[in-house]
């Protein structure tokens, strides 16, 4: 049983560890830290977490074999160098930083550590992705042709002023952070990675700081092109979609995907009740164990921090960025 100590107890930390808590068999949380510690000692005490005061006695708790990282993303780079240095793997959540440069000094930090890095795409487990995915390089839509993809929600209503995701510097064009990372990994491991890019990032329907109205086209190094979008102030949505010479397939609200062919049975399938945070952390946990590959290549959240960037230059240039 791998024990890991969580940063961050927020919505998303909570999410993380009630995947998980009493529930595996290969991963539990024994301790937490977080910015605001008074609004999680009853949360902590029901889930039998000890409740510490620094991240620096997470790291040296004699009980935490693993951290695990859900705090503001301009903190995870220093926190994953000073988890490296204490001798303990790290998974950590989406987007690993906000800059290629960040990303490998932290994978830099692991690797010279001799530690695993995993990023929390956990998009990448839902079975209908990967079926999605096993049709697009097995041959069976032909030839690809293009990508599209659309993860959006209402976070920019919903944050109040001095929530750290409605800062600029946390959120760069609009829901990219928050919600198009999520989407962009997932076409990359459909399509692989980004040669070039343009993008537009808008305000147009909130008064914050940050933009609700975010997109980009996408040409892939295999010549696929692609469109990504993220709203920010509009109703949830997940759905991504490959065309190839034989035909599309869909996936939609994460659960359901739908193929059609020119030729041969069309179909949909779903997968209801999937807990892909629970898939991840276990994944984590049989890396740390006995090194097994994690589904997310580093290299992979790396590039896509990268990618991350160029729509952010791209969003304020309208030019085109080429990546690599």
């Amino acid at each position: 049983m791998l024990r890991v100590g969580v940063a961050g107890l927020g919505r998303w930390g909570r999410v993380l560890i009630d995947s998980i808590q009493g529930k595996s068999d290969k991963v539990t949380c024994v301790a937490a830290v977080t910015g605001r510690k008074e609004r999680a000692v009853d949360y902590c005490a029901e889930k039998g977490i000890e409740l510490l005061d620094d991240y620096s006695e997470l790291l040296t708790h004699p009980d935490v074999d693993a951290i695990v990282l859900a705090t503001p993303h301009t903190q995870h780079v220093d926190q994953i160098v000073a988890a490296a240095e204490a001798g303990k793997p790290v998974f950590c959540d989406k987007p690993l930083t906000l800059n290629e440069a960040d990303a490998r000094r932290a994978a830099d930090a692991c690797k010279a550590a001799g530690l695993p890095l995993c990023v929390g795409f956990n998009r990448r487990f839902l079975p209908a992705m990967i079926k999605m995915k096993e049709l697009a390089t097995s041959g069976a839509l032909g030839k690809i042709l293009h990508i599209e993809g659309n993860i959006s929600g209402n976070g920019a209503l919903r944050y109040s002023g001095d929530h750290w995701r409605a800062s600029e510097t946390e959120s760069p064009a609009g829901g990219m952070t928050a919600m198009g990372v999520h989407m962009m990994d997932a076409m990359m491991s459909v399509c692989g990675p980004v040669a070039s890019l343009r993008a537009v990032s808008e305000k147009h329907g909130t008064d914050g700081a940050v933009d609700d109205t975010t997109f980009a086209t996408v040409h892939f190094t295999s010549g696929v092109t692609g469109v990504l979008t993220t709203m920010f102030a509009t109703h949830l949505l997940w759905r991504i979609q490959v065309f190839g010479t034989k035909g599309w397939a869909e996936v939609r609200d994460q659960e359901r995907i739908e193929v059609r062919l020119l030729e041969g049975d069309n179909s949909a399938e779903e997968f209801p009740g999937f807990d892909m945070e629970r898939a991840e952390l276990e994944a984590f946990a049989d890396t740390v164990a006995s090194g097994a590959e994690f589904p997310v290549p580093l290299e992979d959240a790396i590039h896509g921090i990268a990618i991350l960037e160029a729509i952010v230059k791209a969003s304020k240039t309208d030019t085109e960025v080429k990546l690599g």
